[in-house]
């Protein structure tokens, strides 16, 4: 039987050899590409969340306009928890994600998640907070928006929006009181990271302190955002019923008034300042047909409330799920899918600028005029230009800013002044709204 020469087998250990190290190459190049991907992917979420935040912020300041309004109060205080949350959450989570280490020890790891608890759910109540705020601007009569929403009350509601998050986040945390009972657990993953308390950041929760968390900072908002823009969507296909009604009663070719709803742009906080009844003589036959169909108007408010509502769930309900489910099944969840989930809702405070504040027209406005460094031309336009279908739109001038609207946006009152209907389409709501 022949055997193998040594010069063989030494030829067969250098290749073997060699290929090893080829291969350690590559998963080194693999590991340290993927690093660099990763990277620039989170660089990328963390400057454009950063951007938008400090966008909404600087037009507030900037534009007075913007500042009478009480619900952009809300978007502002959602922006500053926006931006704190990609100023001061993110780039660590970044770097541990990065680098696969904790490097600034226990206490600080204990700061970091209670900064991370508080601000995320800072941003959500603010959510919750202006899905309430649009439900009694456009559900209520005008009055009952004005009683309801009080400066003082708008600053009561903002508080809360900071102070609850504190009971879930520092109070517990800083106390431990998430660890109690499952300190051997916390201890083995420790030991699984390869590092000690200053080297490893493990933060896992018990049962009580992982269902009241998700039902404060989640599911009681979700709730009541649900059951807000339920009532919205309901209310406002009933005011485009009660539309199509007056339309086809003032159809007819006969000479006599055709009401016309002039809706000053969003400067003001009260509704009742919001629209005025004008009445035109002539035949209705003269006047262009209403543009959008009931079945378009109901598509558009249905796909802009799916959208903010979507954008929400998509982003935080995969976290709060796992954060419910986890405790009961031993913590088996792999720290991989923790991570992906948590970052799908650091995304949300980045898709809160467009869903909130690009959507709307007077915010839109500031920022052209923001970005193209106070050009007076964006500065002097208080009012929208619309397209083929709305050049017969007549506008009176209220302190300069006013617009007039056709009956085909989307009403949002109806009611009765001395015998006569006023139709009233509160620019408070259609800017909430966004493009409706």
């Amino acid at each position: 039987m022949a055997t193998a020469s040594p010069r063989h087998l030494l030829d067969d250990v250098i290749n073997t050899e060699q290929q090893q190290q080829e291969q350690q190459q590559q998963q080194e190049f693999l590991s340290s590409l993927e690093t660099i991907v990763l990277t620039i992917f989170l660089s990328i979420i963390i400057i454009m969340t950063v951007f938008g935040n400090l966008l909404v912020m600087v037009a507030l300041c900037k534009d007075r306009h913007l500042r009478k309004k009480k619900t952009n109060y809300f978007i502002v205080s959602l922006a500053f928890a926006d931006l704190l949350v990609a100023l001061v959450v993110m780039p660590f989570a970044a770097i541990e994600l990065t680098t696969g280490h904790w490097r600034y020890g226990e206490i600080f790891c204990l700061v970091r998640t209670s900064l991370d608890v508080l601000l995320t759910t800072a941003s959500i109540l603010h959510l919750c907070c202006i899905a309430l705020d649009r439900y009694y601007a456009i559900c209520c009569q005008p009055l009952v928006y004005r009683h309801k929403m009080t400066p003082i009350r708008v600053a009561v509601m903002l508080s809360g929006c900071w102070l609850i998050p504190t009971f879930i986040s520092f109070l517990p945390i800083m106390q431990s009181w998430n660890a109690i009972g499952i300190e051997d657990i916390i201890e083995e993953r420790r030991a699984l990271a390869g590092g000690s308390n200053d080297t490893s950041c493990v933060f896992l929760v018990n049962r009580p302190y992982a269902l009241i968390c998700s039902a404060v900072a989640f599911y009681v908002p979700l709730a009541l955002m649900v059951l807000a823009y339920q009532r919205i969507y309901v209310t406002a296909m009933t005011h485009v019923r009660q539309i199509e009604t007056l339309q086809r009663a003032g159809s007819a070719p006969v000479t006599g008034t055709v009401p016309m709803i002039t809706v000053r742009s969003s400067t003001s906080s009260d509704p009742l300042e919001h629209y005025r009844l004008r009445t035109t003589t002539g035949s209705s036959s003269e006047h262009t047909p209403i543009a959008n169909s009931r079945m378009r108007v109901e598509t558009k408010a249905a796909k802009t409330l799916a959208i903010i509502m979507g954008c929400f769930c998509l982003c935080w309900a995969p976290f709060f799920i796992t954060n419910v489910v986890d405790p009961f099944i031993h913590y088996s969840v792999p720290w991989q899918l923790w991570t992906a989930w948590l970052w799908l809702g650091y995304i949300n405070s980045g898709l809160n600028p467009f869903l909130y504040a690009f959507l709307n027209r007077a915010f839109r406005r500031a920022f052209l005029v923001i970005l193209c460094c106070g050009d007076e031309r964006y500065a002097r336009q208080r009012s929208c230009s619309y397209g083929p279908a709305h050049r017969g739109c007549s506008a009176a001038s209220v302190n300069g800013t006013s617009m007039a609207l056709r009956l085909s946006f989307l009403p949002n009152r109806s009611y009765s002044d001395n015998g006569q209907t006023i139709l009233a389409n509160e620019q408070e709501s259609q800017d909430s709204l966004g493009p409706l």
